[in-house]
């Protein structure tokens, strides 16, 4: 199997990837806000319909992260890839039925309006801005070090310079999505995105099943055969099989990203963009279609890039299997290319180079707001809409150069351990924050901010001991040996901490606290829980 592009894809894609740029800038323009409209800058005044909103939700959700990582592992490790992909989906389900309505009522803006409504203080916000930058900064640095190498695999270079230059290209146009476009010009693009990423994923599919006669167990027998372990890709346990408690591994993996995909804060502010609850329930419910739709499609893809290219040729292109979406959708057209084909695959390569965009978009935006709502706009006592929105769209530049530089220093290493790293802080630290604080009556403000800084500071020191930053060949520190934590990720341990801290805090606080926090909490619950008000400060 020939993984070289041909020269009529890399020059499509590079037209591609110019076109879909000039597109998604020219977007961010038009709808970008006036420059003393808060409301339309954070939340786009929720004008989006329900099926508009649940799109971008499902763009902001579907990284690229998960279209190229998950990608690699189905096609790497078969029966286990497939359960990852399924986490994902059910992740989302979970902030859909438990908190994707009771987050839109109590949140304005950020994470921070959400934690504060019934807790009001500069420590929460604080708190809770540091633990969105320490969340979202790593996913932002793998999405950008993938730019680089995306564009190096597809167009066919291998300079450490050009790759830096794509990076610092890319990431330039990312902060301008984000400072220029605000929530409705970043949802724009994420909707652009997800239909792309979809339908050419659909497109795929349909030609990976039509090559096994559309027979799905031909398909999956064709990849244990090509896989090279015969049966055992097909039966649990292949990923975690080299480490010292496999069966605890996985459950603590999937556990992980249960709780904490969903809860990232640029997922999570999405909530705040819906105009009532019902239209919050309609968004999650298209959102999660499109999610379950694309767990589908990766499925077929990452089979079918075993199947038809061989779990061995993967792993020698790149050791994670990163490649193996685009491997995979290459051999779905076979060896003599038609120039409708070549046209069919830079949509697909298009939308993975988009993909990569709308997500650091998303974050961006999600630290910018962050950063100015939550931080600098409560140190001024009325700070007016014009300032906080130069703040906003300042600290937009900043994290995004911050991000940039990082990137360009990270690029070699193997960055599964960031993807690892954010979302253990969402299941750690966040998802409890925000249970808790929705849903504890007694919850203080003192267990809040145990939470959030227990949580993150269980996952900050376990982390450099797990599998994934030393101990193995493909690891971040291949050369070194620290790995005292037997895991791959710390959730088995940092989110029953992360609980354990909020409880604590909150028994710690006293009886008269928890129950001045009780009343507190039953002055706001018909806010919270069924949305009969929603506050505007």
């Amino acid at each position: 199997m020939n993984t070289v592009f041909s020269g009529n894809a890399q020059a499509m894609s590079l037209v591609g990837f110019s076109t879909v740029t000039t597109i998604t800038l020219l977007l961010c323009v038009m709808t970008g806000p006036d420059r003393d409209d808060l409301d339309e800058f954070y939340t786009g005044y929720g004008s989006l319909s329900p099926m508009r909103n649940g799109l971008a939700i499902a763009g902001d959700y579907i990284s690229a992260a998960t279209v190229l990582g998950t990608g690699g592992v189905i096609a790497l490790f078969g029966y286990d890839g497939t359960v990852l992909a399924l986490s994902t989906a059910l992740s989302l389900m979970l902030l859909m039925f438990l908190l994707a309505e009771p987050l839109r009522n109590a949140g304005r803006f950020t994470m921070g309006d959400a934690l504060t409504r019934r807790m009001p203080g500069r420590a929460v916000r604080i708190a809770a801005c540091s633990v969105t930058l320490a969340a979202l900064l790593p996913l932002m640095l793998v999405q950008l070090a993938g730019t680089g190498q995306l564009m190096a695999f597809i167009l066919g270079f291998s300079g450490e310079s050009l790759q830096t230059g794509c990076i610092i290209g890319v990431g330039a146009l990312m902060i301008s999505y984000a400072a220029i476009g605000g929530m409705k010009g970043t949802a724009l693009i994420q909707i652009l995105k997800i239909v792309m990423l979809l339908g050419s994923g659909l497109v795929v599919a349909v030609l990976i099943l039509n090559r096994f006669d559309w027979d799905p167990g031909a398909l999956f027998g064709a990849a244990a055969e090509n896989s090279g372990v015969g049966s055992a890709f097909l039966s649990s346990g292949l990923q975690f099989s080299g480490g010292a408690s496999p069966d605890l591994d996985m459950i603590s993996s999937h556990l992980t990203i249960v709780l904490g995909g969903a809860c990232l804060p640029h997922v999570t502010m999405r909530m705040y963009t819906a105009s009532s609850a019902r239209q919050v329930r309609r968004s999650m419910s298209w959102a999660v279609s499109s999610v379950a739709l694309f767990v589908l499609v990766i499925t077929v893809i990452g089979f079918g890039a075993t199947a038809l290219v061989g779990r061995a040729v993967i792993a020698q292109v790149d050791p994670r299997g990163n490649t193996a979406y685009l491997l995979g959708s290459q051999a779905a057209f076979g060896a003599d290319v038609s120039a409708a084909e070549t046209f069919l695959f830079t949509t697909v390569t298009t939308a993975v180079f988009l993909t990569l965009l709308a997500s650091v978009a998303g974050m961006i935006l999600a630290c910018a707001n962050s950063l100015a709502h939550d931080v600098f706009a409560t140190r001024v006592h009325e700070m007016s809409p014009r300032r906080e929105m130069a703040l906003a769209r300042i600290s937009a530049l900043a994290v995004g150069v911050v991000a940039i530089l990082l990137a360009t220093l990270v690029q070699h290493r193997s960055l599964q351990p960031l993807v690892t790293l954010s979302f253990c802080l969402g299941a750690s630290a966040i998802a409890p924050a925000l249970v808790y604080s929705l849903f504890w009556r007694r919850y203080t403000r003192a267990g809040l901010l145990s939470t959030l800084i227990g949580g993150s500071l269980a996952v900050l020191l376990l982390m450099p001991g797990t599998n994934l930053v030393s101990g193995s060949p493909v690891s971040a520190f291949p050369e070194a040996d620290f790995n005292w934590f037997p895991f791959t990720t710390t959730g088995l341990l940092s989110i029953p901490l992360g609980f354990a801290c909020g409880w604590l805090g909150t028994l710690a606080s006293g009886r008269r606290k928890s129950e001045e926090q009780r009343h507190q909490y039953e002055a706001v619950e018909g806010w919270i829980l069924a949305g009969a008000v929603r506050r505007n400060d």
